[in-house]
């Protein structure tokens, strides 16, 4: 019998561009593009695999699927499903741990670069009016400067840190990072990146871009005591984890003039509310969680997902994290 496959909330892997045929070839697909808490049972009710972002598999879920065989989580991150619950279950959870090198990389240096060189606000300007009301040829709503010899800093440096390296490197930038698990020199790919503690880092970097996991020992990583610690004209980015920041601590500083500015694309509570102090703080430059999103990156994700349940009936489960 065909596996019945039911997908809680697809929409922001494929809000239309992609197919999800290397999906629905292993078995009967629904999917759903959004699940609300209320309706998960009803709609997971059957189903022997069900694909999940967002939408939490808790216990009692769980206990109340008793055809489930199998879980995919659309991600790296898998907090979302009590995965000792599925363990006692017998239920491999999955999840996809390498789809968006690449994207998460370069979005990270386009924040850094936007923060160097304004072009968002400077287009805005030129739409806005100011070029064609200006007496001079050009004119300058930000400071630009260079990133060809500025220091950056790298917290976490696995497959995404390393990439975001190479482009560094390619702009001219000093590399260092820190790590507590530190690459060898044939991951690292030739590139000349120095070793250092976290604060040291954190006291020297022009920019530091975050890129390591959530755990209970990190959280609040940056908090007003290592934002002290920063350059005046420092930037931090966060591409990785929203709760790596401790947001009102990071607001206070970009409006106290402390550090030179934020670029992030996760925040602590996705989306967040209307009174995030982030939202209106100065010189901080936010995107709705889109690092990952490139339309390759997407489409390698659902290649995965589709090759780890493919594992999975094959009795050679891939990506496990249970």
């Amino acid at each position: 019998m065909a596996d019945r496959i039911v997908v809680l909330d697809g929409y922001t892997l494929n809000p239309g561009d992609l197919t999800w045929e290397p999906v629905e070839a292993l078995g009967e697909l629904t999917v759903h593009n959004r699940t609300a808490d209320a309706d998960i049972l009803a709609r997971a009710a059957g189903a022997t695999c069900l694909m999940t972002n967002k939408t939490p598999l808790d216990a009692d879920t769980l206990a109340a699927l008793p055809d489930l065989r199998y879980i995919g989580v659309l991600a790296t991150g898998y907090n979302v499903v009590d995965i000792d619950a599925a363990r006692a279950r017998n239920i491999p959870v999955t999840n996809i741990p390498t789809y968006g090198t690449d994207s998460v990389a370069q979005h990270a240096a386009a924040l850094m670069l936007e923060h160097a060189r304004g072009v968002a606000v400077h287009n805005q300007a030129v739409h806005d009016g100011e070029w064609t009301r200006n007496a001079e040829w050009c004119f300058a709503r930000q400071p630009i400067f260079e990133l060809a010899g500025k220091t950056l800093g790298i917290v976490g440096i696995g497959r995404i840190g390393i990439a975001l390296a190479r482009i560094g490197a390619a702009l001219g930038m000093r590399l260092v990072a820190h790590d507590l698990y530190w690459p060898d020199a044939e991951r690292l790919g030739g590139l000349d990146v120095q070793q250092m503690e976290l604060d040291q880092l954190f006291r020297e970097a022009d920019v530091i871009s975050l890129h390591c996991p959530l755990t209970p020992e990190n959280e609040n990583l940056v908090d007003s005591a290592r934002l002290a610690t920063m350059k005046s004209n420092a930037l931090i980015i966060n591409t990785s984890r929203g709760p790596l920041i401790d947001n009102q601590a990071l607001a206070s500083a970009l409006h106290a003039g402390q550090i030179g500015g934020a670029a992030l694309d996760v925040l602590d509570v996705e989306p967040p509310p209307a009174d995030n102090p982030l939202l209106s703080a100065p010189n901080c430059i936010l995107t709705p969680h889109i690092a990952w999103y490139a339309a390759e990156s997407r489409s390698r994700l659902m290649q995965i997902a589709a090759d780890n349940l493919k594992a999975f009936q094959d009795g050679n489960a891939a990506n496990v994290v249970n």
